[in-house]
């Protein structure tokens, strides 16, 4: 006789362990997802490892089977997201609900039902999902691309979740891509020459980061991104707590030559992060840095070579953003971090994104230089 399916909330470190582990085994014939870092895991769900918890509550529920984990959910509130207008996506009385997986529909739909009645219950009106748990860390649930991994801090699914949440009564939207770019190749001769003009130009300068100076450059980082992400939907500004966190957990792969800072007259303008895929060094680790994960990681970080790139954030002040040279200024950046990609690194793959469906100035330069989308992921929306 089969055992009746329970839902019930985290509440101690066995709970939060069973969590991260259920994807590991509902995933485990899958070969296009990777395993994340366990202690990375358990750190984002802990409001002692992450800075997002300075201005966010979280509920995390496991789904069972007498003793067997067969569904996990996540509720949250994004205090700062409440505070955001409303045609932005968030505003008040929108929570979030994210970090989905189960075995079934039936396990999924009691799941969600619980989420939702968590944040009825904090007088929530709009649930939005999945966002696990940050519109910074994984939002989305993907919907094309399937054949292929997820680079880093990019989310992996099953193809059958896309029917279970728009089956309960969720409509997508938003809609976001990540965009595939073949880094070996020149680019066409349209960009070409707009670097070459920029690069006569006086009052520009590209400038490398200064790891050296880490805190400095992440607040010239983060100055630029909230000015020029703050209109964009979803926004939630990134604050001092989950910078710090941020910091500590890329740090290791952050080198000067992939994080450049446009200078406009001396003053900084623009930005551009790009990271080595991590998930191509930890997908053989199975999620532990044990036994000798830890040496094979630590040796990769000193200069690792990779096949793919990932541009997780890009920015121009919007003071900038209609003008010509905000784009000439992102195809800067892009062609110097592209050479150094493949000159350093060894990569022959770029990955942009992810990028607004709507963001039409970002998907301009993503197509100019021959990019395509690769992946689709989406963020679904309902009335409580």
């Amino acid at each position: 006789m089969a055992e009746p399916l329970t839902i019930r909330p985290v509440t101690t470190k066995r709970d939060r362990v069973a969590f991260i582990d259920l994807p590991f085994r509902l995933y485990a014939d899958d070969a296009n997802w990777v395993p994340p870092l366990k202690g990375e895991a358990l750190g984002m769900i802990d409001p002692a490892k992450n800075g997002w918890f300075s201005h966010a509550e979280a509920q995390l529920f496991l789904a069972l089977e007498g003793k067997r984990v067969v569904g996990r959910i996540s509720a949250h509130i994004d205090t700062l997201a409440l505070t955001m207008p409303a045609a932005q996506g968030f505003g008040p009385g929108v929570g979030q609900w994210g970090l989905m997986e189960a075995e079934r529909e039936d396990v999924f739909r009691a799941l969600l039902a619980a989420a939702e009645e968590w944040l009825r219950k904090r007088g929530m009106v709009r649930a939005l999902g999945p966002i696990s748990m940050s519109i910074w860390e994984e939002p989305g649930l993907l919907v094309e691309g399937f054949d292929h991994p997820p680079t880093i801090m990019m989310g992996h699914a099953k193809a059958e979740y896309r029917a279970w949440i728009e089956t309960a009564d969720y409509h997508e939207v938003k809609k976001l891509m990540t965009y595939d770019l073949d880094i070996t190749q020149d680019f066409p001769p349209i960009v070409k020459r707009i670097i070459q003009s920029g690069e006569k130009n006086p009052r520009i300068v590209v400038r490398e980061v200064d790891k050296k100076r880490f805190e400095e450059e992440a607040a010239i980082i983060l100055a630029i991104l909230n000015d020029a992400w703050s209109d964009n939907w979803g926004f939630v500004p990134l604050t001092p707590p989950e910078i710090r966190d941020v910091g500590v957990k890329l740090k290791p792969i952050v080198f000067n030559d992939l994080i450049r800072i446009a200078e406009l007259d001396g003053r900084p303008v623009a930005f551009m992060i790009t990271l080595p895929d991590l998930n191509e060094a930890i997908a053989p680790l199975k999620g532990s840095l044990l036994p000798f994960g830890w040496a094979k990681l630590l040796l990769w970080l000193r200069k690792p070579k990779v096949k793919t790139m990932r541009v997780p954030l890009m920015g121009v002040l919007k003071e900038l953003q209609s003008s010509r040279l905000a784009s000439q200024l992102a195809f800067m950046m892009i062609e110097y971090i592209k050479r150094a990609s493949v000159e350093h690194y060894g990569a022959r793959r770029g990955e942009i994104g992810w990028i607004l469906e709507d963001n039409q100035g970002m998907r301009s330069i993503a197509e100019t230089i021959d990019s395509k989308v690769n992946k689709v992921y989406l963020i679904y929306e309902r009335t409580l």
